[in-house]
């Protein structure tokens, strides 16, 4: 816990005159049981702390709920949503990926994990590293899969560049400089397989059902053209 009292007592007061006022870590005891245990200095020090490392994270939000606290954030810039906003790819849905693995082969079975998913995907990524990472995407998704590369956002020298996975692997192959952020855009969903869909049709054709009754029904939940199972059906009942 950081406080910033700068008052004449305590560790602060002996400091040389260029370290006065920089701060102090407070190790402070928390009640086990009851809040009511708690010291007043406690809760002054709680509500004060421009930082706070507990054990449990949870039991001190509830702990500082009860005594008083208002426990909070305050909005700030984010690398994630500013690359998201600037990469020009959809932002309706997307996933926070984090820092991929750094040996190739765990990097590589994380990538094909997530070579299914459909929403954007954003990543951090070591600017010495970016380079082989954006290759391997293009390897995993695709040469053609768009995606942007964002660095050092909303610094003096930011740079956004878009295009394939492909083409930004080749522009960044010799390393990159500063803050990056990868935003990759999702894959397509995949396409329905119309053996299952006909599969279906038929077992409900086997046990009474008509056949453009099945058809209509299995076409409804599986999103298929009616008249394309139909017709597939129909194949499949005359064995060609």
């Amino acid at each position: 816990m950081t406080d910033n009292d700068d008052g004449a007592s305590g560790p602060d007061s002996t400091a040389p005159p260029d370290q006065v006022g920089t701060g102090r870590i407070v190790l402070a005891a928390t009640p086990i049981g009851q809040a009511r245990d708690a010291s007043p200095r406690l809760v002054e020090l709680l509500a004060a702390a421009e930082v706070i490392a507990a054990e449990d994270t949870r039991r001190l939000r509830a702990l500082a709920s009860r005594l008083g606290v208002e426990v909070t954030a305050i909005p700030g810039p984010s690398a994630v949503l500013t690359a998201l906003a600037l990469s020009g790819l959809p932002s309706d849905r997307f996933t926070f990926e984090g820092f991929l693995p750094r040996k190739a082969g765990e990097r590589d079975r994380a990538l094909a994990a997530l070579s299914t998913q459909e929403r954007t995907m954003v990543f951090f990524e070591s600017p010495r590293r970016a380079g082989a990472t954006l290759a391997a995407m293009a390897e995993a998704f695709g040469a053609d899969r768009q995606g942007a590369v964002c660095r050092e956002l909303t610094k003096t020298h930011e740079q956004v560049r878009r295009g394939a996975l492909g083409d930004l692997a080749t522009w960044a192959a010799d390393g990159l400089l500063g803050e990056v952020t990868l935003v990759v855009a999702g894959g397509d969903p995949a396409a329905p397989d119309a053996g299952d869909d006909v599969d279906a049709v038929l077992a409900r054709v086997g046990a009474g059902q008509r056949l453009k009754d099945a058809v209509a029904e299995v076409a409804a939940l599986s999103g298929a053209s009616k008249r394309e199972l139909y017709q597939a059906a129909l194949q499949a009942r005359r064995g060609t």
